[in-house]
């Protein structure tokens, strides 16, 4: 027992703590009282001072900024998700720091959706004093004892055991089984620890045991598993809140705001080791003399000075400081103190909660403050009422003011106007202070009036909680499973690859020479590209659905000018007779002239003709009198041909796909001449229709191809284009659903329907501007509901599908320019690919990684690809202007 009092006040010289004789009441002990009260009023504006400078000591810690030195750590625990309620199996949890001088073990059983809610069995071990302040490894020991002597009464055998562990200590994670533990709180002392690995610590010591075939799987927080422990409601509850013996607090966090973790996806718990908070700005104003003499008095003096304000272990001491001070000065207990009265741990934090709660009754507080050897009046019970509740209520607030800091970073970081969040709450001082909860709503409904929060009780946040993060692990370990061995078939490795460069090369080969092939090798009778000499007036003609363009073509020293106008063609026409849509188009043609001040002028016309077709000759795929007829593909690469004379392959890569490239005539068997060039119209959609794609096909393209308009045809194309990659995606996550790795395994009906995820979608999900909440609400917008894991999956469903479609066109393009090398017999090529297409350009990152296969197969080909502007229109005028050069040059 201290002999002189922690504010330096002396005993009697009568009996133990009482003078000799009672004293009176001094005559201003009400304003001593209140002076003391006074102390542990808090303003609102110094609780939005502290709530400020908390929140923004975590988004420093949270940057990695480390000079300042933060005062709150933000450190990550390694839990990426939160329960989904499907989680089921037997874990077993060592809980140490969460109860004081105690540790637990439980045994707890996750039924999953399927059944009834099993309760958790459970034995408590009290620690010796001895072994909290002795060496780490006898604590460890003690430990790995108690877990063994506890699964002595389960029919364990050899089975292997899932723990997890429940460290409620300050640590530094770097894996959700990896923790250092930075320092001892709540009356630890064990040597050899800090800096250590605690999980490596407990392992070695349960080997050392040799009783049991144990895992540790998880290392967890008491807040974190309070959050884990939340039952899952209307939402998921992704803060949790400890207030017992210390406290702390914990959320789910964006990971790409987390700078030590270097993610940029999903979500990551942060715990935020809010009771080292110290700002002497925000904390000064608040701190009482009884929380100086109270730091100076503890096992870490200048330490977690936040938590000491807060914390149940720390509750009844400031009590038994100011009821000694009060004592002292003759203002309570007639002048008397008591040894429990001045020994530090002489009040419990129980006898504050009980002395506080207006149901206990003034004969409940004289019980226990003559219980701790104290001769109360009547009048002094009140007054310690008002004394524990001013240093609960001060508990409560400050706790408020952190929530609210947290609340608004989850406001911030998800940019949202109102936020909705579960919290969920453990702790004694919850258990024990029914107000500490009231005053703790009604002052985050003031700092944080745009939160709606629900509070919600977490049930064995220590035991079920740790044991759920357990559980939540062992999901998502076997999730991941499933779903790289789903995406295993798009992951398509070099050789693969470098066999569909080696396919196309033949089937090329063989379509040149006319022989039975995939790829039909359509000569498109453009011999040349454009050298920049072409000058002159040119109509072009652009139709490829319900509406055209014709265009005027002005190509000058000063490059391409485009004047052009839609018309569009009536259903009536349309489905009329062929005679019918060329009438109209004519018509047309004669308009457009007149407004262009061209009536009369035979201006030579390049006609685009998006549909399939056989040419025979330049102008010769109808008896349109025109000087050419170009497909998109051609037109692509003319058009970049005038920006860059090395162009000399075009791809289109949107709705559909093609390619076209600059052969040698002398390959093209089905043209006469040995000498010059011929653009080759590859119709490569079709490649692998004679089944050579066969091994490289998934059950879900054989899905999308036969729900398809035309079954077994375009089998490259339906792996590659914009109009059905969206479809293999569908069907890629109905097949996840029915595995229960998306969606808790509950399939909807509109993922139920056909063509619901549209191509549009990847390009917007797997942009990396996008957050994950804005990927969520896409998909949310489709009406599948889904939690951030989901969120993630799609993503990398939508990540691997079109990762194979834009290396299967690399591949392709790498045939292509191969074979333009060989042709020339060259050692190096250096050549251009014009592109057009929406999923190429729209896409954000189909580009490159087309670009990475192409330099990857062909590393001897110097490839650049330019985005061409207009190919239909600008590139159908060049290939006429083109011609006319040519005949020209003939002419002449």
């Amino acid at each position: 027992m201290d002999s002189v009092g922690p504010l330096g006040l002396q005993q009697g010289d009568g009996a133990p703590g009482c003078p000799q004789e009672a004293l009176p009441c001094p005559s201003n002990s009400p304003e001593l009282v209140q002076e003391c009260l006074r102390q542990f009023k808090v303003t609102g504006a110094q609780l939005r001072q502290i709530q400020a400078s908390l929140l923004g000591s975590m988004e420093q810690a949270l940057s990695g900024q480390a000079n300042p030195a933060p005062t709150v750590r933000m450190l990550p625990t390694y839990v990426g998700s939160v329960p989904h309620g499907t989680e089921q199996g037997d874990f077993v949890v060592l809980e140490l720091g969460a109860i004081g001088a105690s540790l637990r073990v439980l045994w707890v059983t996750l039924m999953g959706t399927k059944g009834h809610r099993m309760e958790p069995q459970s034995r408590e071990f009290v620690i010796p004093q001895e072994v909290m302040v002795g060496p780490g490894q006898q604590l460890f020991d003690f430990a790995a004892r108690c877990l063994s002597e506890f699964l002595d009464a389960f029919p364990v055998g050899n089975q292997g055991l899932q723990l997890g562990f429940s460290f409620s200590f300050p640590c530094h994670q770097t894996g959700l089984d990896k923790s250092t533990l930075i320092s001892w709180t709540k009356g630890f002392r064990c040597s050899g620890v800090e800096g250590q690995d605690v999980v490596q610590l407990l392992r070695d010591a349960i080997q050392r045991q040799g009783a049991y075939s144990i895992d540790v799987v998880a290392v967890v927080n008491d807040a974190v598993g309070t959050m884990m422990g939340c039952e899952p409601g209307a939402g998921p509850c992704e803060v949790g809140l400890v207030v017992d013996t210390g406290t702390n607090a914990c959320y789910m966090e964006e990971a790409r705001h987390v700078a030590v973790l270097d993610e940029d996806r999903g979500r990551v718990c942060i715990s935020v080791e809010w009771g080292s908070f110290s700002d002497d700005g925000a904390l000064g104003p608040v701190l009482t003399t009884f929380d100086h003499a109270l730091d100076h008095e503890s096992l870490n003096p200048g330490a977690q000075r936040f938590e000491k304000m807060i914390g149940g272990l720390y509750l009844g001491e400031l009590v038994r400081l100011v009821l000694a001070h009060l004592a002292q000065r003759g203002v309570l207990f007639g002048g008397c103190t008591s040894p429990a009265l001045l020994s530090r741990g002489g009040i419990l934090p129980e006898h504050v909660a009980e002395m506080e709660d207006p149901s206990a009754g003034a004969a409940r507080v004289h019980t226990i403050l003559q219980d701790l050897g104290l001769r109360p009046r009547a009048s002094d019970t009140e007054l310690v009422r008002h004394v524990c509740a001013a240093v609960c209520t001060r508990a409560a607030q400050l706790c408020a003011a952190a929530l609210a800091a947290v609340l608004s970073r989850l406001q911030r970081s998800r940019e949202q106007e109102t936020l909705q969040i579960a919290v969920a709450t453990g702790g004694r001082v919850f258990e024990r202070h029914p107000r500490f909860l009231s005053i703790l709503q009604e002052t985050v409904m003031l700092l944080a009036p745009r939160c709606d929060v629900s509070f919600i009780p977490s049930v064995d946040g220590g035991g079920r909680g740790v044991a759920m993060v357990t559980a939540v692990a062992a999901r998502l370990a076997a999730h991941r499973r499933l779903l790289e061995e789903t995406l295993a078939p798009f992951r398509l490795t070099r050789e693969q690859l470098a066999a569909v460069q080696a396919q196309m090369r033949e089937a090329m080969a063989r379509g040149l020479r006319g022989e039975a092939s995939s790829l039909r090798m359509l000569p498109t009778y453009v011999r040349a590209t454009p050298d920049g000499s072409e000058r002159g007036d040119f109509l072009a003609l652009d139709l490829g659905g319900t509406n055209f363009r014709v265009l005027l073509v002005r190509v000058a020293t000063g490059g391409v000018q485009i004047s052009s106008q839609i018309y569009s063609i009536p259903e009536c026409v349309a489905q009329g007779s062929g005679q019918q849509l060329f009438d109209h188009i004519v018509d047309c043609i004669v308009d457009f002239q007149q407004k262009q001040g061209l009536s009369g002028q035979s201006l030579p016309l390049g006609f685009t003709f998006s549909f399939p077709c056989r040419q025979l000759g330049l102008d010769q795929a109808t008896e349109l009198n025109v000087v050419a007829i170009v497909n998109d593909t051609v037109g692509t690469m003319m058009s970049c041909g005038y920006e860059d004379p090395r162009c000399e392959v075009g791809l289109i890569v949107g709705t559909g796909t093609n390619a076209c490239y600059m052969e040698e005539l002398r390959n093209v068997a089905s043209v006469a001449g040995d000498s010059g060039h011929m653009c080759i119209n590859m119709e490569w959609g079709a490649f692998g229709d004679d089944g050579s794609l066969g091994m490289l096909s998934t059950n879900f393209d054989a899905s999308v191809d036969q729900a398809s308009i035309n079954p077994g045809k375009q089998r490259f194309e339906k792996m590659i284009s914009g109009m059905y990659l969206g479809e293999i995606v569908r069907h890629v996550l109905l097949h996840l659903t029915s595995l229960g790795v998306l969606f808790r395994g509950q399939p909807t009906q509109r993922l139920q329907t056909r063509d619901i995820f549209k191509t549009k979608f990847l390009s917007e999900i797997e942009s990396d501007s996008l957050a994950l909440r804005q990927v969520r609400a896409i998909l949310e917008a489709l009406g599948l509901p889904l939690t951030s894991d989901d969120a993630l999956m799609v993503l990398e469903v939508c990540q691997a599908v079109s990762q194979r479609a834009a290396q299967l066109c690399g591949a392709g393009v790498a045939a292509v320019v191969e074979k333009i090398r060989e042709n020339r017999g060259l050692e190096e090529l250096t050549v251009s690919v014009g592109v057009d297409g929406t999923l190429y350009k729209m896409h954000p990152h189909f580009s490159s990684l087309v670009a990475a296969t192409v330099q990857e197969l062909a590393p001897r080909c110097a490839v650049t690809f330019l985005q061409s502007e207009d190919g239909s229109g600008k590139g159908a005028a060049l290939v006429t202007a083109v011609a006319c050069r040519l005949a020209q040059m003939t002419h002449v």
